[in-house]
Order: structure tokens, then C-alpha cells, then sequence
């Protein structure tokens, strides 16, 4: 037995029996299942980070590749087994900031071509 595989054991001796079922869910934090969503977020938190930058700093094809990312795993984290909500709701969060970023990129082009126009 590895040594991690003794301090995962040991650890779950101490855990308090509520939390066993998550510990030891199929997509529980001993599976990749879990890291890999997890650390996605980290792609949320720069998205919603990018909220105080310009919107013409933005870059458009980055924001949709995002959203579409977030919007199609969404979709494929609702039919895998075992059901995996730590992926789903990163998808689903990453799907969104994009939208709101597209939205705030094509806002802000709206508004400039609108400005043009009044200044003709």
C-alpha cells in the first residue's frame, strides 16, 4: 500500500460520518473527478476578474470560446455517470461570465457606433 493510500485511509477514519458520502463518491475529492473541476474555476475567477477591465480590452474570440466551452460541458456534465455537480456548476458559472463578457464587448461596439453616427 502506497503512503498515500495510508494517509487517505487514515483520514477517513477521522472524518465525521456526514461527510463520508461525499468523500467517497464516485466523483469524490480522492478522484480526478473532483480535482479537475476544481481547479476550472480558476478560469472563473479570472473571467469574473476581467469584469473591472475595459471592455475594448477584451478580446472577443477568448469570451466565446469560454462561454461555448462552459455552455457544451454544461450540457455533457448533466448525462456522464457518475453525476458530476462540481462540474456541472463550473461549466455552467464559465458558460455564463463568457455570455456576460460577449454581452459587455458587443455592448460597448453598439455604443461606440452609435456615438459615430450622433457626431456625423
Amino acid at each position: 500500500m502506497a503512503w498515500t493510500s495510508r494517509a487517505l485511509a487514515r483520514f477517513e477514519t477521522v472524518l465525521p460520518p456526514g461527510l463520508r458520502a461525499i468523500w467517497n463518491h464516485p466523483a469524490g475529492p480522492k478522484t480526478i473527478h473532483f480535482w479537475a473541476p476544481t481547479w476550472k474555476w480558476a478560469l472563473v475567477i479570472a473571467n469574473i476578474a476581467d469584469y473591472t477591465r475595459p471592455p475594448e480590452k477584451l478580446s472577443p474570440r477568448q469570451s466565446g470560446a469560454l462561454a461555448a466551452t462552459g455552455i457544451i460541458w454544461s450540457r455533457y456534465s448533466t448525462v456522464i455517470i457518475p453525476k458530476n455537480w462540481n462540474l456541472f456548476s463550473v461549466n455552467f458559472l464559465l458558460g455564463l461570465t463568457g455570455v456576460m463578457q460577449l454581452y459587455r464587448i458587443y455592448n460597448y461596439y453598439e455604443e461606440k457606433k452609435k456615438k459615430e453616427k450622433e457626431e456625423k
